[in-house]
C-alpha cells in the first residue's frame, strides 16, 4: 500500500529557503517518503533571492574545509555572552559538511579579496550570492520542489489540535490561497523592509534608512510576524541591525567604502565624531553607520583622504562603489565639494595633523598599527598619519541596512520555540532567526543561512516521515 502524500512549505527563496528545500528533497528521498514540496516565494523569479542574490556572501571560514579554531569562543564574545551556545555549537559542527553539499551541487568556493586589513579569514562562493541563488534553485527544481513566485505568504493556518495545516498567501488583488502543508520552514529575511515594524525598535529616523540591496526590500518580517502570531517566542537584539557605510552615489548593491580608517571621517560640518582607527574595519563599521544614519546632520559624512590612500597596495578591494572619490588640490576646495564649511574643514585637518605625532614609517593598513593620535578627542587608536598630500580625497558616505538581529527563537534542530517548547512541524532559518546581540559577528550571516537552512529541511522531511507512520 502506497504511503500518502506529506506537503511541507518553505516560505522564502534566498540561500536559507532554498537549503531547506533541497535539503528535504534529499532527505526525504532517502527515507522513501513521497512529499510534495513547495516553496513561496514573494519576488518575481528574476528578483527572486533576497539578500543572498546580491550579497557578497563571504564566510567566516580557514577553508572549505576547515574552521577556524575558537569559532563558538568568538560568537561569545560578538554577542557580550547573550549567544545560544547549543546554537552555534550545531553551525561549527555542520558548517564544513555544508559547504561541501555546496560544492556537490556544483557551488566553487574562493579567498575573497574583500577588505584590506587582517582578520579572520573567509572564503566565498565563486559568483558571490548570486550563484547560490542559480545553483541551489535548480538543484531544488530539478529534485522535485515546486516553486510559486508573486506569493506573499499571509498567515500560517492551523487545524484542530494546534497543528500546522497549510500557509496562506496573496493571489493579488486582494485574494487569497491556501497550500496545504504538515510541516512549514520559514526563511523569509529580516524585517528591514517594513517600516512599520522597523519604527517599532528604531523609531521614525528608520523611515529613511536606505536598503543595502535591490533584494532587501523583500525582507518584510513576513515569516517573523507570522510566527509570533502563533505565540512563537522571539530572539535577538530588536535594537540591533547590520548596517554598513556606503556611498550614496553609487547605484551598485552594497556600495560600501571601507578605506575610512586611513583618513578621518568628518559630519556635514566638518567636524570628526568618531575614532576611525578603533579596530578593523569589521569591528567599526555597524557603529560608524549607525551612528552617521541617526545621530549626524543630514545623515551623511565623509571619508577625507589625501593621496597617500594610493600608495596603499590593493586600496581599490576596500571600495566596493563605482564613482571615484571627490578630489582637489585644497582643503578649502574639498569642502566646497562637499557641502562643508571651509574653515571648519581646515581647522578638523589642522588639529588632528597636529596629533598625529608618530612616525609615519610604522603604518601598516593590514594590521591595527598603533600609530595613534595624542591629546585630541576623539582620539584615532591606529593608522594616524597627517592628511596633507594633495590631492586630496572626499568619499559621502551614509548608512545602508543590510538586516535586522531580532528574530524568531530557534534550537540546534531549526525548529521555532514557543514558551511550552518546539511548535511540531514548524521550523526557521536565515535572519527571520535571532540569536545575533549587539554586533553581527563578521561572515556569519550567510553561513547560518545555509547550515541552518539545511538542518531545517532535514529536519522537516524527518517530522514528516514520523507522521506518516
Amino acid at each position: 500500500m502506497a504511503r500518502d502524500m506529506q506537503k511541507l512549505v518553505i516560505v522564502g527563496h534566498g540561500a536559507a529557503g532554498l537549503a531547506a528545500a533541497l535539503s528535504a528533497a534529499e532527505r526525504a528521498r532517502s527515507l522513501g517518503l513521497r512529499t510534495d514540496i513547495t516553496l513561496l516565494e514573494k519576488a518575481r523569479e528574476h528578483e527572486a533571492g533576497g539578500n543572498t542574490r546580491w550579497s557578497p556572501s563571504n564566510i567566516r571560514m580557514d577553508a572549505p574545509d576547515r574552521l577556524a579554531p575558537g569559532f563558538e569562543e568568538d560568537m561569545q564574545r560578538a554577542s557580550g555572552g547573550r549567544a545560544d551556545r547549543a546554537y552555534f555549537h550545531a553551525l561549527a559542527t555542520n558548517a564544513v559538511e555544508t559547504i561541501g553539499w555546496l560544492k556537490a551541487h556544483g557551488i566553487a568556493f574562493a579567498t575573497p579579496i574583500y577588505y584590506l586589513s587582517a582578520g579572520q579569514a573567509r572564503i566565498q562562493p565563486v559568483g558571490a550570492g548570486a550563484v547560490i541563488v542559480e545553483k541551489l534553485s535548480h538543484a531544488a527544481k530539478a529534485a522535485g520542489v515546486r516553486t510559486i513566485y508573486e506569493a506573499p505568504a499571509g498567515r500560517l493556518v492551523m487545524s484542530e489540535g494546534r497543528r500546522i495545516s497549510g500557509v496562506e498567501f496573496e493571489l493579488g488583488e486582494g485574494a487569497t490561497a491556501i497550500v496545504e502543508a504538515e510541516a512549514v520552514v520559514l526563511a523569509t529575511g529580516g524585517f528591514q523592509g517594513n517600516a512599520t515594524m522597523m519604527r517599532e525598535p528604531f523609531g521614525s529616523d528608520a523611515d529613511d534608512l536606505r536598503l543595502i540591496s535591490l533584494g532587501t526590500r523583500f525582507n518584510t518580517g513576513d515569516g517573523i510576524r507570522m510566527a509570533l502570531d502563533l505565540g512563537a517566542r522571539a530572539s535577538g537584539d530588536w535594537n540591533g541591525m547590520h548596517i554598513e557605510p556606503i556611498d550614496p552615489r553609487s547605484v551598485r548593491p552594497a556600495p560600501v567604502v571601507l578605506v575610512y580608517p586611513y583618513g578621518i571621517v568628518v559630519d556635514q560640518d566638518g567636524h570628526r565624531f568618531f575614532d576611525e582607527g578603533g579596530g578593523l574595519v569589521h569591528e567599526t563599521w555597524e557603529r560608524l553607520a549607525r551612528d552617521i544614519h541617526f545621530a549626524r546632520p543630514k545623515r551623511i559624512a565623509y571619508a577625507i583622504l589625501d593621496s597617500r590612500l594610493f600608495d596603499i597596495e590593493g586600496f581599490e578591494r576596500a571600495i566596493r562603489s563605482d564613482v571615484p572619490p571627490l578630489r582637489s588640490e585644497t582643503v578649502d576646495g574639498l569642502a566646497a565639494q562637499i557641502g562643508t564649511p571651509a574653515g571648519n574643514l581646515r581647522e578638523t585637518i589642522d588639529i588632528f595633523n597636529a596629533a598625529a605625532t608618530g612616525d609615519p614609517s610604522r603604518f601598516d593598513a593590514a594590521r591595527r598599527d598603533g600609530l595613534a593620535t595624542y591629546r585630541i578627542t576623539p582620539a584615532k587608536s591606529n593608522w594616524a598619519r597627517p592628511i596633507a598630500k594633495p590631492p586630496y580625497l572626499a568619499y559621502p558616505l551614509v548608512g545602508g541596512l543590510a538586516y535586522t538581529f531580532g528574530g524568531l527563537a530557534t534550537n540546534e534542530k531549526a525548529e521555532v520555540l514557543a514558551e511550552g517548547g518546539p511548535v511540531a512541524g514548524l521550523y526557521a532559518a536565515g535572519e527571520t532567526t535571532g540569536h545575533f546581540y549587539g554586533t553581527a559577528p563578521n561572515a556569519v550571516a550567510v553561513l547560518r543561512a545555509l547550515v541552518f537552512g539545511r538542518i531545517a529541511g532535514r529536519e522537516a522531511a524527518g517530522f514528516l516521515s514520523k507522521k506518516n507512520r
